[in-house]
């Protein structure tokens, strides 16, 4: 999900953590020690399927939005500070699947480039997290397909200070004010909610740089925000605030893509058949794994946060907020097609619908007669893994 960089009072803690650290190290704390695991047995055995290195390209610094892939590193992983990178053996319940996994960073790390264009400029990435609408807006020139959703609805948000609007339930009332709304210049959700009449055009405001100071002196502004992150940031971190704001989520009000599905570029699917076979429902426990014992995932999202020291600063309280608050709001739960991880294409298909148009309009040429199945596939999602009501 790709963010603006926000700088916080945790700034100088990573300076020092990162001065201590240095570029690259092993990790043996955050991970739990870096002793040799049991092997893994049957379908979760991926050496000799897969990649003897699975890549996986996320689209922003590392957070808890992504802990399905950081879930997957095991002990005695390496952090390479320089390239925005974290490495170890792929687990799964503790045990060694046989291949190594390195997350990458998205975001600064790769100039801001889409994961789709970066999946074509460097071949050696495995997955990238590419949303629904980036998927679609990618669909003519750089085809990717999506094999499994860990996050099933978007944490955007636009936020507000309820003292200043005590009128304000919804993003419809921002609208109906005419107030100010402040968001990246670049993103895919307001064309849409201007589409839709939730907002008007003259009220948005490109400047949005993700630091608190717009919002904190000029309360009465609606700003765009991660409803994982920054009520946290803003009550317990933002000393100048330290209290909190009311939101919508925008995938209550027709923002419905996947968020950072895992896709593959799509002529390599057949190829790759054999691996995503073993490997798709590996990420679907992961994700289920993390949301049961978030911790130890926090510890190593953090400490590779820490060590990157390039300007985005992520402390465990937000990564423990987060998982409660997926779980919460359903960012994480079981689709309507069923599982953890899968994909409702009827809902793939309406997205496509919605977003084509809007995009089109704006001058992308996109591939035609797109359907749900260009973008996206079931087919190596396992049915059978769900989040239980006691998960």
């Amino acid at each position: 999900m790709k963010r603006a960089l926000a700088p916080t009072a945790l700034a100088l803690a990573a300076l020092l953590c990162a001065a201590l650290a240095g570029c690259s190290s092993t990790s043996e704390d955050a991970a739990g020690g870096s002793a040799a695991l049991p092997p893994a047995t049957g379908a979760q055995q991926l050496s000799g399927v897969c990649p003897a290195t699975v890549s996986i390209q996320q689209d922003w610094e590392p957070e808890a939005e992504h802990s399905a892939v950081y879930q997957l590193i095991g002990p005695g992983y390496t952090v390479d500070a320089d390239r925005k990178r974290v490495s170890g053996p792929l687990v799964i319940g503790g045990h060694d699947t046989g291949v190594k996994v390195e997350v990458r960073a998205g975001g600064a790390a790769i100039g801001f480039t889409s994961i789709a264009a970066q999946m074509y400029i460097d071949k050696s990435i495995t997955l990238g997290a590419v949303s629904t609408d980036g998927a679609i807006n990618s669909s003519a020139n750089q085809p990717v397909t999506a094999v499994v959703a860990p996050l099933v609805k978007s944490p955007q948000m636009l936020m507000w200070d309820p003292a200043s609007h005590p009128d304000w339930n919804t993003v419809a009332d921002i609208g109906a004010s005419g107030a100010t709304v402040v968001v990246a210049k670049a993103n895919y959700y307001s064309p849409l909610l201007v589409a839709k009449g939730l907002l008007k055009q003259s009220q948005l405001d490109s400047g949005y740089t993700g630091a608190p100071a717009r919002f904190v002196t000029s309360p009465t502004i609606a700003q765009q925000g991660f409803a994982t992150a920054e009520p946290y940031i803003y009550q317990h971190e933002v000393s100048a605030w330290a209290k909190p704001v009311k939101y919508q989520l925008l995938a209550d009000v027709g923002y419905s893509i996947y968020p950072e599905p895992l896709a593959v570029r799509s002529a390599e699917l057949p190829a790759m058949s054999e691996c995503l076979k073993r490997l798709v429902p590996i990420v679907q426990r992961a994700q289920i794994d993390y949301l049961a014992n978030p911790g130890q995932t926090n510890k190593l999202i953090t400490d590779a946060v820490s060590q990157y020291n390039d300007g985005w600063t992520y402390s465990e309280g937000v990564a423990n907020y987060a998982a409660t608050t997926m779980k919460q709001l359903g960012i994480v739960a079981n689709d309507t097609s069923g599982p953890l991880g899968g994909m409702d294409m009827s809902r793939v298909q309406s997205t496509i619908d919605t977003f084509a148009p809007i995009l089109a309009s704006g001058g992308t040429t996109l591939r035609p007669g797109l359907k749900a199945a260009d973008i996206a596939t079931n087919q190596f999602v396992d049915p059978s893994i769900k989040l239980g009501e006691g998960s």
